[in-house]
């Protein structure tokens, strides 16, 4: 299924569109995240190991969040193949790393879009929807805030009506 994100509206769109295509595949979900428009102003993070690194969100990064019994998980997905997993026990409450673990195939692309795929571990208590999002960088430094339900005067990836699409 793919669903559309739309940027925030304090946020500069500069002729951009994203969308992510997921399928869940028993207890992982896959993704693929596709920006597509001026792809070449759009700051990239360069190649990085593939390995758990805070601060992803700081740059261009794809995100989920995925409510649990006891509060929700948050996942960030690098262009670069770095990757983090938090967990949250309450709204911005209780930030530690997560144990969920994230496979991020790098970027592939055409001449007018660049797309992300990954595959995450989906928590063990997973419950009702999830959020998606991305914080996009350009070349001038500037960022762009992309959600499916923007619920705040300010971007907020976090808040609680975010939260908006069922699991597949």
């Amino acid at each position: 299924m793919v669903v559309s994100l739309s940027a925030h509206p304090a946020s500069p769109r500069a002729g951009l569109a994203v969308t992510v295509d997921q399928e869940r595949r028993a207890d992982r979900l896959w993704l693929r995240f596709i920006v597509e428009g001026d792809t070449d102003a759009i700051e990239w993070p360069r190649k990085a190991p593939p390995i758990r690194t805070d601060g992803l969100w700081q740059h261009t990064c794809f995100e989920v969040f995925i409510r649990t019994g006891d509060g929700y998980v948050e996942y960030n997905l690098s262009p670069s193949d770095a990757w983090a997993t938090y967990a949250f026990s309450g709204y911005r409450e209780g930030m530690s790393p997560a144990d969920q673990v994230v496979d991020v195939h790098g970027l592939d692309g055409g001449e007018r879009y660049v797309a992300l795929e990954a595959v995450i571990d989906l928590p063990s208590d997973a419950t009702g929807p999830i959020a998606l999002s991305a914080v996009i960088e350009a070349t001038n430094g500037s960022l762009s805030y992309w959600a499916l339900a923007h619920p705040s005067d300010k971007p907020d990836f976090h808040h609680p009506d975010s939260f908006v699409l069922e699991i597949p």
